[in-house]
């Protein structure tokens, strides 16, 4: 392995001069201020146009770190190496039937599969080997369903009550607008009926796009407008083409829409949410024609989520929302009068609930303290009394704990995941009972002599100047030497939570000698509402002085120094590291803006996607207020470029984006060139066969991956070798 090979310069690169953008002054006029948009002819070219200069970046990128091609090479060859190739998911139990998902060798995309519950097998689950048993039934190849596509995503995969249909989403293009496709399990043939412009999901969000009827023939799925907006239900009986049944329509734009089957099986949920407001319906799963009541009627600032539960054999809501409870609270209440409320966990200064979920004996429920996931369980005991909640207790300090996949309503136990910066994914079932034990069912392989005693994750907490204490998390080997090149990642924004994760890729930066760093800025929901409220409109700006205040932490503790530290966010996070960039470029030696969000207010002036309209939620409305377009104006990255040294730059646009458009991404990236100082380069790669979410693929993420932290190392100026070989 030759060590320096990340730091030999090319000197072919360094000849090339990068594409231009004409400069064509446009003059902005609102609430009587006048920008100068020199670039905004792009926001308005032609697809080719667009086509062409994205590949004309592409070359002129990829001349300028031809140098990092063996690094990259190398850190390819280490993901793969460290990850098992063959590998599935722990198999959770649905009817007669375990399910999971595998991963067979040289496949860049996994397999739906199952197998009978064995006679007297009862809820072990069965172990599942590389080479499929004879009892095993591919039910979806994801390989095959994405031939002849350069992009492939599945959303929401669900099997029919009876077993016998699975109805699943997929995207062939990136623009998440995904088509509703089903297949008859017992002979494998499809069904005719596929239906188009279906909303995003996840294969097991709780809250889908997608779910059956108890009739296994009736399903409802999440259709989304023009904009992208999830925004209607219909209910489409099988076999009836695209026929389909309005059932509800959300006509307010701050709403999306979902749909959930209970775990029960007794009632079909419609949710309406806002960012922050929530309103629920039910209907009955077992009536293919069911009308659906509103729970809680919407109230401004008033937001919850629910499950049904049967206790004592009524039925029962359980209902968490911030009704006089910021952090949420957790009550119960007859389905036939949701507002008689039982408390059954208070509102609490510092935890939040974030969802609450029922089984048979059982509730869990999910919540967040000190910037941490944790899942607390409450049994019901034969009379049908609640029993004392107790969280589930880990043997890491970072250790983030979230309910996993459960479908099955008389599950004995609960299925919760948890993991942490330096502890591989495991999947446990616990007794909701404490003191009755827990077991670990599976554990995230991690092979090429990987130890977890070699990296240390800890906890820092730091003070900005408004006195609010930020936590920061910091991960590094245990041998690392201080100080040290840091790699400092944020997002902070919608209220989302940096919650910490094992990654495989990160050990490559990490045992080449670089601290990892998660700043848990405002705007995020790491401590909860307030921490989010502290960090949008307004008070946005707090996002970056927080950012900010981190770099100079770390470099005041002698952890590491301004030319070896790299920023790193994505989407809103691209508008936090963008904003640092202009506020103070002489605290980073590089930067990786992916997917960026670096020119709200043309986006929020002319919003033409649903996620333009949450956005317009997150940062305010400036067409409509003057003193929030004045604000947005003072922080926003590509309006507040002025002659500096910049430093190194990666952006990564995508050109399928539907949330973020490419060429907002270059004409930051123009407007960066023209202003900057200094002499390092400033760099756009676009993925051309990609949306917001990033290329599909394992094999192509992890090239993307081995890119992305190759770039930073050497921007960092780590140019060592890493500390295990793999």
């Amino acid at each position: 392995m030759n060590t320096n090979m990340a730091a030999q310069p090319d000197t072919m690169a360094a000849q090339l001069d990068p594409p231009q953008l004409k400069r064509e002054p446009h003059r902005r006029l609102q609430h009587g201020d006048v920008f100068t948009d020199h670039y905004a002819w792009l926001d308005a070219a032609d697809e080719q146009t667009v086509t062409e200069h994205h590949l004309r970046e592409n070359r002129y990128a990829e001349e300028q770190i031809r140098h990092l091609g063996v690094l990259r090479e190398q850190i390819f060859d280490e993901i793969a190496a460290r990850t098992q190739a063959a590998t599935s998911t722990a198999p959770v139990r649905r009817g007669m039937w375990w399910y999971f998902f595998r991963y067979r060798d040289g496949q860049q995309y996994g397999q739906h599969c199952r197998r009978p519950v064995a006679p007297a097998s009862g809820w072990d689950p069965p172990r599942i080997d590389e080479t499929p048993a004879a009892d095993e039934q591919l039910l979806l190849d994801e390989n095959a369903e994405a031939q002849h596509h350069d992009f492939f995503a599945v959303g929401a995969s669900v099997v029919s009550p009876d077993g016998q249909v699975l109805a699943y989403t997929v995207d062939t293009t990136g623009n998440e607008r995904f088509t509703l496709r089903f297949k008859n399990l017992a002979d494998g043939r499809p069904y005719p009926d596929e239906i188009g412009d279906i909303a995003p999901s996840e294969p097991h969000d709780l809250w889908a796009s997608v779910a059956w009827s108890s009739d296994s023939r009736t399903i409802y799925y999440v259709a989304i407008d023009d904009s992208g907006r999830p925004c209607t239900v219909r209910r489409h009986r099988l076999g009836h083409g695209r026929q389909a049944e309005l059932v509800y329509h959300e006509s307010d734009k701050r709403f999306h829409v979902f749909v959930r089957r209970a775990r029960s099986g007794k009632y079909i949920f419609i949710a309406a949410n806002s960012l922050d407001t929530s309103e629920i319906r039910h209907g009955a799963a077992d009536d293919p024609q069911a009308r659906f009541r509103t729970v809680l009627r919407r109230r401004p600032g008033v937001a919850y989520t629910l499950d049904h539960a049967i206790v004592g054999g009524h039925d029962r809501f359980v209902i968490a929302h911030n009704d006089d409870a910021p952090n949420f609270t957790v009550v119960e209440a007859p389905v036939g009068d949701p507002e008689a409320q039982r408390t059954l966990i208070p509102h609490r200064d510092d935890v939040q609930i974030t969802v609450v979920e029922a089984f048979a004996g059982y509730l869990a429920v999910g919540s967040r303290h000190h910037a941490l996931t944790q899942v607390e369980l409450i049994g019901i005991d034969a009379r049908g009394e609640y029993e004392r909640p107790y969280p589930v207790a880990f043997d890491s300090d970072l250790m983030s704990a979230t309910i996993a996949e459960n479908p099955a309503w008389d599950a004995p136990m609960c299925r919760i995941e948890a993991t942490s910066y330096v502890t591989p994914s495991r999947v446990y079932d616990v007794a909701p009972t404490r003191g009755r034990g827990m077991r670990v069912v599976t554990e995230q392989s991690v092979r090429g002599g990987f130890r977890r005693d070699d990296y240390v994750e800890r906890r820092e907490w730091v003070a900005v100047s408004d006195g609010t204490r930020i936590p920061v998390s910091i991960i590094h080997r245990r041998d690392v030497s201080f100080p040290a090149p840091t790699l400092l990642y944020g997002y902070g924004a919608f209220g989302c939570c940096d919650d910490s994760w094992f990654s495989i890729p990160r050990l490559s930066v990490l045992d080449r000698g670089m601290v990892f760093v998660v700043a848990h800025v405002r705007g995020g929901g790491d401590l909860g509402k307030s921490w989010h409220e502290g960090g949008r409109l307004m008070d946005k700006k707090n996002s970056f002085d927080d950012f900010i205040s981190v770099a100079r932490h770390l470099i005041d503790r002698g952890i590491t120094r301004p030319h070896s530290m790299v920023a790193f966010g994505g989407s809103a996070g691209g508008l936090l590291v963008g904003a640092a960039a202009n506020m103070a470029p002489e605290l980073f030696a590089g930067i990786l803006a992916v997917v960026p969000v670096v020119d709200p207010l043309t986006t929020l002036l002319h919003p033409s996607s649903y996620v333009d309209t949450a956005l317009l939620g997150e940062l305010g409305d400036p067409a409509d207020d003057r003193d929030i377009y004045h604000y947005i104006k003072s922080y926003s990255p590509y309006e507040n470029i002025q002659p500096a040294e910049y430093p190194r730059i990666l952006a990564i646009a995508a050109l399928r984006d539907t949330r973020v458009a490419a060429g907002l991404t270059a004409k930051w990236v123009a407007a960066l060139r023209y202003a900057t100082t200094g002499a390092v380069p400033i760099l756009l790669k676009t993925d051309m066969a990609a949306g917001h979410t990033g290329i599909s693929g394992r094999y192509e993420q992890w090239k993307q991956a081995a890119l992305e932290y190759a770039w930073m190392l050497d921007a960092a100026n780590c140019h060592v070798a890493p500390a295990i070989a793999t």
